[in-house]
């Protein structure tokens, strides 16, 4: 088995998460299991360790992210450039979307149970997404980014002490719902010049742009119902020229992925995309402020190995084809 590293972040689920790691180190040792255990003290410092092991030597070697999905970007950003790195996730935030769009147990003993199972295969390729903003500095992404709107509550959410206690209170997610009503009535639309694939668009009265790399964002919401991390295309999604009372009813929708149906939300897909916008916008990349547009995305194929239960995009491919070929 490969050398198993955890990056534990004991702060993330307003500290419940040093509870889940302390479960997950007992299972550690009645299966004697070795390991090595880091904790991060301060933003950023999850992807510094991960680029310190990555770094330590080029055998092969697993990092799993114990934490929020905050703290699986930081591991990402930290070992996207190093091959010989495979990434696991233990998830012990408030958000948790990475587990969810790659099929980790809630249960953080059923999570390592299937992290040491699917150990022992090579993990699967995952895209990953490349920002690059106007002052040259990059950011990676392996969920998703946005810009407009939904990246303006992700700041206020991330800024708020009242994540903290409805964390307590088990209702993280009822922050994203308190903020969206709060910003619904006072944030401004603006005018985005988006490139997909060298292809040009202007949407006028645009709330927010966002490319998604697996379908969930914002606490479980399906903003791409058919997006698949490892089949070379981001899947995009704009939302324009939408009354306020009418982006509250998308954002209901969107839970179900039934949102894409209303005529004022548009999706493409595409590798390359540029956004400019007529004012600064907020931008989130896996629900972290990276700053503000303008910015360029960039698609990795299969840029890192991640353990996940998920089935490959080609496999899935196939089997629908070999269906359709019984009719």
């Amino acid at each position: 088995m490969k050398e198993i590293y955890f990056i534990v972040n004991p702060k993330a689920g307003n500290g419940h998460c040093f509870t889940i790691w302390e479960r997950v180190e007992r299972q550690l040792k009645v299966k004697k299991v070795p390991y090595l255990a880091f904790f991060t003290e301060y933003p950023g410092h999850a992807s510094i360790l991960a680029g310190q092991i990555a770094l330590k030597n080029s055998e092969q070697k697993m990092i799993i992210a114990v934490g929020g999905d905050g703290t699986m970007h930081e591991v990402v950003n930290g070992a996207v450039k190093e091959h010989h790195i495979t990434l696991g996730f233990i998830p012990g935030g408030s958000g948790n979307d990475f587990s969810r769009g790659f099929q980790v147990p809630v249960d953080p003993v059923e999570a390592l149970e299937v992290i040491l199972r699917l150990a022992k295969q090579t993990g699967q390729p995952i895209d990953v997404g490349k920002i690059t903003m106007n002052n040259a500095a990059e950011h990676y992404f392996i969920n998703n980014m946005g810009a407009g709107f939904d990246a303006t509550i992700s700041y206020e959410v991330n800024q708020s002490r009242m994540k903290a206690i409805l964390n307590k209170l088990s209702l993280g997610r009822m922050v994203y719902v308190f903020f969206l009503l709060k910003k619904l009535f006072t944030y401004k639309t603006s005018t985005i010049d988006l490139s997909i694939d060298g292809e040009k668009h202007i949407f006028e009265q645009t709330w927010f742009v966002t490319v998604s790399n697996q379908p969930f964002y914002g606490g479980g919401m399906k903003i791409a119902p058919a997006a698949e991390p490892d089949d070379g295309l981001f899947d995009i999604t704009v939302v324009q020229r939408l009354s306020r009372w009418k982006l509250l009813l998308v954002f209901i929708s969107v839970f179900w992925g039934r949102h894409i149906h209303f005529k004022e939300v548009k999706t493409y897909i595409g590798r390359d995309v540029s956004i400019r916008s007529q004012a600064k916008l907020f931008v989130h990349a896996d629900g972290e402020h990276i700053g503000f547009t303008p910015l360029n995305i960039h698609l990795q194929a299969s840029a890192l190995q991640v353990l996940t239960r998920r089935k490959r995009a080609e496999e899935v491919e196939l089997k629908e084809r070999d269906s359709n070929d019984c009719y």
